[in-house]
């Protein structure tokens, strides 16, 4: 299969490492520092230092020789360029089937990824969503992972997975878009809240409550929005809040480490060097739980620390002191 990467940054580059074995991958940048790298020195030494490209990944020289020769586009964006990259493509007319591996809510919108896609390309088009626990690190590192491929369209989920899965990067399909990006997006602000849990020292246990309290709160909101029970419980849900919780590769994760030991967010995002996409997010689910009427708290003291500078130990207090309540169903 032809496959085009959009974007280089560490998940991008990734992926185009991964595939390249099995596909005839290009992988194309618009930072022109990244893209003399990849070329000349066969690394990302911005994005994702240290892994040699396999010298049959291809470097686009420009965007649109990029994606018309694709069979299959895979947009590897932030989220926020994921409107501008899709609307580009259907500008230029180079409509493919892609996937996109972006999560969060669209700033002031709060649309999920599928919606964007759905509005800028319309009817008839194939898309849907990789997601799942997976660092770009070790999917660069040819570590075993496994993720979740949701499209608008079942038969497209099942052949696109086949295609691209492998001994060491399983991919499993699914027909619940909304389901597959909630998780995604959600998941990030919960790694935040258990970062500043970290930082703050307290401890374990407390760890594993605001984990699973959080898987809570994913699973509302994405049944508001007419994910299926079960995704939560699979890789895009459960499997990813996991990782991206405990695991210290995480940006959303250092973020909340930063927070909880005293550091401002400015600070943080400007050492970061990497776009946390659950900063964004925060304010996003917090205005779309209130439009739906769902108790989201943990997400709402995260948003508090992040976007009207409330204390973190003070925002926890508050989370402590709410009244008891039965477990299941519960907020």
């Amino acid at each position: 299969m032809n496959i085009t990467v959009l974007a280089a940054g560490a998940w991008g580059t990734a992926l185009a490492i991964a595939f390249a074995g099995r596909h005839a991958v290009t992988l194309w940048t618009r930072e022109d520092d990244v893209a003399h790298d990849l070329r000349t020195l066969r690394e990302n030494r911005r994005f994702l230092p240290g892994h040699r490209l396999p010298e049959s990944l291809v470097i686009a020289p420009d965007f649109s020789t990029a994606a018309v020769s694709a069979e299959l586009l895979i947009v590897a964006t932030p989220l926020a360029g994921l409107r501008p990259t899709v609307r580009r493509l259907r500008e230029e007319d180079v409509l493919r089937p892609l996937i996109w591996v972006c999560k969060g809510l669209e700033a002031e919108t709060a649309r999920l990824p599928h919606q964007i896609v759905g509005e800028e390309l319309g009817a008839g088009a194939l898309y849907g969503a990789l997601s799942g626990p997976s660092f770009a690190e070790e999917v660069a590192q040819g570590l075993p992972t496994a993720v979740t491929l949701a499209a608008n369209d079942a038969g497209f989920a099942r052949d696109t997975a086949r295609a691209l899965h492998g001994p060491r990067f399983r991919i499993y399909a699914s027909d619940d878009l909304p389901g597959v990006e909630v998780g995604g997006a959600v998941k990030n602000v919960m790694a935040i809240a258990t970062g500043i849990c970290d930082g703050l020292g307290l401890g374990l246990n407390a760890r594993a409550a605001l984990i699973t309290r959080g898987l809570a709160e994913i699973a509302r909101l994405g049944q508001a929005l007419g994910g299926q029970q079960q995704t939560f419980m699979g890789l895009a849900g459960m499997g990813d809040l996991i990782l991206t919780c405990t695991g210290d590769l995480s940006r959303n994760r250092r973020v909340g480490l930063a927070l909880g030991a005293g550091r401002t967010l400015p600070q943080i995002l400007a050492e970061l060097g990497h776009v946390a996409e659950g900063v964004s997010t925060a304010r996003e689910v917090v205005r779309l739980a209130e439009r739906l009427g769902i108790e989201m708290p943990i997400t709402q003291a995260v948003d508090a620390i992040l976007h009207r500078n409330e204390p973190a130990a003070a925002a926890v207090e508050q989370l402590l002191s709410r009244a008891p309540k039965t477990e299941l169903g519960a907020a």
